[in-house]
């Protein structure tokens, strides 16, 4: 096995390049959790690992509350499965509260204010109310609590950590939020040992091939925490050695090795580059840049034959959604087929007509 025979064998695991999946529970139940920051785009990573997607299939999955969007694990908004949220909040949450401390007190959040938010929150979303978060920050305000200075999102987040709340329903591009418990009224309970195997178990299941180094980054987990877990599952799984580095997986991929004839428009921050502490099987080192900023932003990228070679945007009018591409190696020729297909299939998932323009 190669580095580029791992990056086709993640397309697979990642149910990218082919997917028995139909909803998006289904989907983001078998990857785990699924970074979740740029809205637009996260929907758009969940759809492109189900069976004829829609945009609409996505929030009305999120409205239902069959997944959720809230910050887990790292500190960022992850999509969840509903009947996984509370396990994993059990595992994560402390870890990343005390990784915020730092900022809670330069933004002067106090343990005191963070009550004091959380009772609010609990009071004006109960029987089911969903607002806004403008909604919420003036319900702050007229507490006598200032929202300014980002120390809303401190304050919003701290109540997701603590399952207070949750994304709740999306009103047209609004989204709001609502009580944790009301959407997701039946929990889901592990032991600490139950839940550190069960998300070693998903993570390789469904990101393999992969390392106990990218388990740890994706996680957002200790790394004996994440040793533990590894170590609990490591038996269910097999590897393979590159150079120095083992890679673990669950299956053998006897038809993805001559994967060679592929195209994919992934979405900014999809699994398949963020998942990864070394993504150098996916995207050349000297590429690296291009696709990921020095901040930490993730681009959309084009994936040909397993390999992140260009960039992508969307301009999103009334009716119809303009594709433009960028691409990192010059005279690259990819087959016009291939992209077509997969430029509509991003416009049937908008319910919008595609214009392809010409590479910048």
């Amino acid at each position: 096995m190669t580095l580029p025979d791992i990056s086709n064998c993640r397309l697979v695991s990642q149910r990218i390049a082919t997917t028995e999946f139909s909803s998006a529970k289904d989907v983001v139940g078998w990857m785990g959790a699924m970074q979740a920051q740029d809205f637009a785009m996260a929907k758009w990573a969940v759809g492109l690992r189900i069976l004829n997607p829609t945009n609409s299939e996505i929030e009305t999955a999120l409205n239902k509350g069959e997944i959720i969007r809230t910050h887990i694990m790292r500190p960022t908004w992850h999509f969840i499965a509903a009947e996984d949220v509370y396990w994993l909040l059990d595992l994560t949450s402390n870890k990343i509260k005390q990784a915020m401390k730092t900022r809670d007190r330069e933004l002067e959040l106090s343990e005191a204010i963070f009550t004091k938010c959380n009772k609010i929150l609990e009071s004006i979303l109960s029987k089911g109310i969903h607002l806004s978060r403008e909604e919420l920050a003036e319900s702050f305000k007229i507490a006598g609590i200032s929202t300014d200075n980002n120390r809303l999102s401190h304050l919003l987040v701290r109540a997701e950590l603590e399952g207070i709340v949750c994304s709740g329903s999306i009103n047209g591009n609004k989204q709001s939020y609502a009580l944790l418990s009301d959407r997701i009224p039946h929990k889901k309970i592990l032991s600490r040992d139950e839940s550190l195997a069960e998300l070693a178990n998903r993570y390789f299941t469904s990101h393999g091939p992969a390392t106990l180094q990218d388990f740890i980054w994706w996680s957002g987990l200790s790394v004996t925490e994440a040793r533990q877990g590894f170590e609990s599952v490591k038996s269910w799984f097999i590897s393979e050695t590159v150079g120095s580095v083992n890679y673990w997986f669950k299956d053998s991929f006897p038809n993805t090795l001559s994967n060679t004839n592929s195209v994919y428009l992934l979405p900014a921050f999809d699994e398949f580059l963020i998942s990864y502490r070394d993504r150098s099987a996916s995207l050349s080192l000297i590429h690296h840049k291009k696709a990921v900023s020095d901040n930490g932003i993730f681009r959309p990228v084009i994936v040909v034959n397993g390999q992140v070679t260009s960039l992508w945007k969307r301009t999103i009018k009334k009716d119809e959604v303009m594709i433009e591409t960028s691409s990192f190696i010059p005279g690259q020729i990819v087959s016009k087929h291939l992209y077509e297909a997969a430029s509509l299939k991003f416009g049937r998932f908008l319910d919008k007509k595609v214009s392809v323009g010409d590479e910048n």
